[in-house]
């Protein structure tokens, strides 16, 4: 997995390059529709950074919003790179269309902070919980449900990995994550001693939100992810804007709007001030660890 994190951010970058020069050059949808010979349809997803794109589709594209021939190859480059694939492509339906977006995205990000109020994150589970929870979801066939494991622990390998550098992870959890049973006693005892594990990653935060915290943020938000990403290569761009993530059970939203980021950052400020601390997080997990072992 480690150094393929396939094509989601060039196709994102390109995209809004498109619509950046569309606009610029004061190109409507329609009138470049009609100039291309190409689908309006076509010329919105190639702007949200949907699917691959072919060179000749920015070459012409590029010559019609008069963009420099410095730029338009800079665009080129970008666009050979939209057609890489990323690991989750081989486990084909195990991965939803709805959450390729989220994969490619956090393979390519630099630094990841999340709030959780029901559930451990999906990457920090164990093989144990993600299947004691994936048996509560739709119903699968054990080879579905076992892709779908492998998918999930496959994700954590970014946690690790060298090239290009493991993002940082800052997770805070409420309280009610860790006290609420997945799997029974050992499955949860299980989950709690990784999160220990994980936590001692140099990388990795691992945060408890207590409950006597009482009302706080997160309790409005709900859970989310947000996304921040690296300078791109050779400054041919500029840096993807942070995403934050938030998922329902059939489908997810992607905000990356200003003032949707800056709620969401609100919200983020609110929760590390009222979280515990990292060695107070752990002295609380551990309890939590000693009372599942001696009920």
């Amino acid at each position: 997995m480690a150094e393929d994190i396939g094509s989601t951010v060039p196709r994102r970058q390109l995209g809004r390059l498109l619509r950046q020069f569309r606009n610029e050059a004061g190109v409507t949808l329609d009138a470049a529709a009609e100039a291309l010979e190409y689908s309006r349809q076509k010329i919105w997803r190639l702007e949200c950074g949907m699917g691959s794109v072919r060179v000749l589709d920015v070459k012409a594209m590029c010559e019609l919003y008069g963009v420099s021939p410095e730029m338009t190859e800079a665009m080129r480059g970008l666009a050979v790179e939209t057609k890489s694939k990323g690991w989750w492509h081989a486990y084909g339906d195990a991965v939803p269309s709805w959450f390729e977006l989220y994969v490619g995205l956090e393979s390519a990000a630099s630094r990841l902070r999340g709030y959780d109020e029901s559930l451990i994150p999906g990457i920090l589970q164990t093989k144990e919980y993600a299947h004691a929870l994936i048996r509560l979801g739709r119903m699968m066939s054990d080879e579905e449900r076992e892709r779908a494991v492998e998918v999930r622990l496959q994700r954590q390998a970014l946690l690790t990995r060298r090239l290009p550098a493991a993002p940082r992870l800052e997770s805070i959890l409420s309280e009610a994550v860790l006290r609420r049973s997945v799997g029974g006693p050992a499955v949860m005892g299980g989950q709690l001693d990784h999160l220990i594990r994980l936590s001692g990653l140099p990388n990795v935060s691992v945060r408890v939100l207590p409950l006597v915290a009482g009302p706080q943020p997160g309790a409005v938000a709900g859970t989310f992810m947000v996304l921040d990403f690296p300078p791109t290569k050779g400054g041919r761009a500029a840096p993807e804007p942070s995403v934050v993530y938030s998922e329902s059970l059939t489908g997810a939203l992607y905000l990356d709007k200003p003032d949707e980021l800056a709620a969401y950052e609100r919200v983020w400020r609110g929760l590390d001030a009222l979280a515990l601390g990292e060695a107070e997080s752990k002295d609380m997990i551990k309890g939590l660890i000693g009372e599942i072992r001696h009920d």
